[in-house]
C-alpha cells in the first residue's frame, strides 16, 4: 500500500470574472462541490470565495491527476449551477485555474486565508490576488492569456 497526502490549494473564477455566485446561495454550491470531492475519494478541508471566484483546499486520491480532478469538478458544478434557479446569471467557469501544492504544516494558514476571502477582497482585487499567487509560486505570466477567459 502506498501512503500519500497531496494537499492542494486551487483557485478558479467564473467565466470572464462575472459576479454570478450570489452570496445568499454560495453555501449550496459549496455543499455540492464538497459532495463531488467526497465521491472522488478525496477530502475537502476548506472552500470559500466571492461572487466571481472560489478557493479550495483539498487532498486528492493518488490515482487522480490534479488537472483531471479540477476539470471534472468544474464540469459537474457548472452543469449543476446552470440548472439551479438560484444562480440565474451563471454562464460557466473560466477555462484556466491555478493550483498549488502545500506542506501539511501550511494547512491551517491556507484554511484561514480561504475563510477570510470576503474581507480580503474589500482591499485586494481578484486580479491582483491571482497575479501574486502566480508570482509567489514562480509561475511566469503570459499577459496575452492572463485572465482572458
Amino acid at each position: 500500500m502506498s501512503y500519500t497526502k497531496l494537499l492542494y490549494h486551487v483557485v478558479f473564477r467564473t467565466k470572464y470574472g462575472k459576479t454570478t455566485i450570489p452570496e445568499a446561495h454560495e453555501k449550496e454550491l459549496y455543499a455540492y462541490i464538497m459532495g463531488v470531492i467526497k465521491n472522488k475519494k478525496s477530502k475537502l478541508y476548506r472552500i470559500g470565495g466571492t461572487e466571481n471566484h472560489i478557493h479550495l483546499l483539498f487532498d486528492i486520491h493518488p490515482t487522480i491527476a490534479l488537472s483531471d480532478f479540477v476539470k471534472e469538478l468544474k464540469e459537474y458544478s457548472s452543469k449543476w449551477l446552470k440548472q439551479n434557479l438560484n444562480f440565474p446569471n451563471f454562464e460557466g467557469w473560466a477555462v484556466s485555474f491555478a493550483g498549488f501544492s502545500y506542506n501539511l504544516n501550511d494547512k491551517q494558514t491556507i484554511i484561514d486565508y480561504i475563510k477570510n476571502q470576503k474581507e480580503h477582497h474589500k482591499t485586494v482585487s481578484f486580479e491582483d490576488e491571482y497575479r501574486q499567487f502566480l508570482m509567489d509560486n514562480g509561475i511566469e505570466i503570459d499577459e496575452r492569456y492572463f485572465l482572458k477567459d
